[in-house]
């Protein structure tokens, strides 16, 4: 529906259901386009039409005084005078020249009441036209000058007439003056502040205009934004009904819905197996004021399927009140898929390498064994030291492309464990200036895979120790905390901002200060670190600030 034809078709009316301000506003527009001479016809037409009312009355009721030469003279006055409003370009003239005509009209009009005797004072009331005209001017003076014309209207029919004074003209001298004076002191008053009003309401229309227009062109922007991205938006309110979606969202409603329709694809976990229930729909949550970022969900059923990573944020009134929420859905199918890919193609090739490497050592330590290869057995153990490493390298790639890793439980001292890899780490610490501190409760026993937690460890500390270049303090620390084991490892390094932060588990993530210091490692030890905690039912966080150091925790069910 256009709502600016439903305005159109409706009647003029304020706001109070009446027809007058909307009246007066069309009034006001049909002055202004008048001219300056329209607006002077406009404003001596009443006092005419008055006069001619008043003859129409003299004709009907006193036919003698139309008879009086005076009377005649003063309305051929008149007459002269409303001539003069038409012949007249007023626009050329300087401004307020107009103001002669008001002045004429009142000496006019003094006349006429002269002529017409006491059959016609009331047309001393007349003068309340031509004052009002002078005094609705914003100059001061045009007052003044309406209460000179007055007192003129008084003073000069009672001179030309030779006669003296009466009491009735000693009063209207004395009075008429006073009364118009009010008159227009109060017309000057209402006129300035209606003018005043006026101005602040078209400033306010100024400011009404530029605020539509502002909103027209940001709701356009808006529309073309929504309208290009290939990220489905949707804006609900707190019912969690439907306030926008753009042509993406429409293309694939289901994410959106707040129940699983039987006709609409299901929604799924991260796993792609688990069904989401209605309750936790991606706009049912949103709806309830939660917030999250970035959550991965599957819809569609079977080679259909398609991944979404989604995010919503809640919208807010300016008291704090929930008004509803924004949610975007990102198809990351085709992201998934080549992240899959990769890790399939780590996985395959790190399969490869592992075989010809487990040759490789099984060689050299069949070579290290037998006699006669004493001039080269330094070089050979360097050579079994470099292999090893190559294999825990590939190894861990295996580890992280599978995302799993078998665990063989079993009760062990974590506190233990923890304290031999500070133990072995002591010479590398030491060669870089580290000092390695030990602060644990003795013992702590869990069930873990007592090699799996050694190699946390082992790359927790071994990070804390490369991330501080310039020597500091690493200090591993576990204590026991209700039903877990909780084990940190703290240092004094360079470091990490919030966004390298997020990032810190990422795999092949490495910070830009340790790329920038050469400091080696291929960004495999956090992922490997979290995916081992995790798979004993642990957690595993990190909490960092540039140049200050870096605490990561682990937390370890004792069962």
């Amino acid at each position: 529906m256009d709502y600016a034809t439903v305005a159109d078709d409706r009647p003029d009316q304020g706001t109070d259901g009446n027809p007058g301000p909307q009246l007066t506003d069309r009034i006001d527009a049909y002055m202004r386009c008048l001219g300056e001479r329209g607006r002077v016809i406009a404003r001596q037409l009443p006092l005419s039409v008055t006069v001619l009312l008043v003859v129409v009355a003299a004709w009907a009721f006193y036919p003698e005084t139309l008879a009086d030469e005076r009377f005649r003279l003063a309305l051929l006055a008149h007459i002269a005078l409303f001539v003069l409003s038409i012949a007249v370009p007023w626009g050329r003239l300087r401004p307020g020249a107009y103001a002669l005509l008001p002045v004429l009209d009142c000496v006019a009009i003094g006349f006429t009441r002269e002529a017409g005797g006491p059959n016609f004072n009331f047309l001393s009331l007349l003068l309340v036209f031509p004052v009002i005209w002078l005094s609705v001017d914003s100059r001061p003076v045009c007052v003044v000058l309406a209460v000179a014309a007055t007192i003129l209207s008084v003073i000069l029919p009672v001179a030309a007439s030779g006669g003296p004074p009466t009491q009735g003209s000693m009063l209207r001298t004395i009075f008429l003056p006073l009364v118009m004076a009010a008159i227009a002191v109060t017309a000057h008053i209402v006129a300035g502040r209606l003018r005043r009003q006026h101005r602040i309401l078209l400033k306010k229309d100024a400011t009404l205009a530029e605020t539509a227009a502002e909103s027209v062109r940001q709701q356009r922007l808006l529309d073309a934004v929504l309208s290009t991205v290939n990220v489905a938006v949707q804006v609900v309110d707190q019912d969690g009904e439907d306030v926008l979606t753009n042509k993406a969202m429409q293309t694939d409603p289901a994410l959106s819905r707040r129940e699983a329709g039987a006709s609409r694809p299901r929604l799924f976990e991260a796993d792609r197996t688990t069904c989401l229930p209605p309750h936790r729909f991606p706009v049912a949550r949103a709806a309830a004021g939660e917030t999250f970022t970035d959550e991965l969900f599957w819809a569609g059923e079977g080679e259909d399927m398609r991944a979404y990573s989604v995010t919503a944020r809640t919208m807010g009134s300016g008291n704090g009140e929930r008004r509803g929420a924004v949610i975007t859905f990102a198809d990351v199918t085709a992201l998934i898929q080549a992240l899959s890919a990769k890790d399939n193609f780590v996985a395959t090739v790190s399969h490869e390498l592992r075989t010809p490497l487990t040759s490789i050592l099984g060689y050299l330590e069949l070579v290290l064994d037998e006699p006669g290869h004493e001039d080269v057995e330094a070089e050979l153990k360097i050579v079994q030291r470099n292999a090893h490493h190559l294999l825990g390298l590939v190894n861990d790639l295996i580890a992280v492309a599978s995302e799993r890793i078998e665990l063989a439980l079993q009760e062990a001292d974590v506190a233990g464990l923890l304290a031999g890899v500070v133990a072995t780490s002591q010479p590398k610490a030491a060669g870089s200036g580290v000092e390695l501190v030990l602060d644990v409760e003795r013992p702590l026993t869990a069930r873990v895979d007592p090699g799996r937690i050694r190699q946390v460890f082992g790359n927790l500390v071994s990070n804390a120790i490369k991330f501080s270049p310039d020597g500091g303090t690493v200090i591993a620390r576990a204590h026991r905390a209700d039903s877990h084991v909780v084990c940190s490892i703290a240092d004094t390094g360079i470091g990490m901002d919030g966004q390298e932060q997020e990032q810190a588990f990422t795999k092949f993530f490495r910070a830009a200060r340790s790329r920038e210091t050469a400091i080696p490692g291929a960004g495999l030890g956090l992922p490997i670190s979290k995916t081992i905690v995790e798979g004993h039912g642990g957690s595993i966080t990190l909490d960092s600030s540039p140049g200050q150091g870096t605490t990561v925790t682990v937390s370890l069910p004792v069962s």
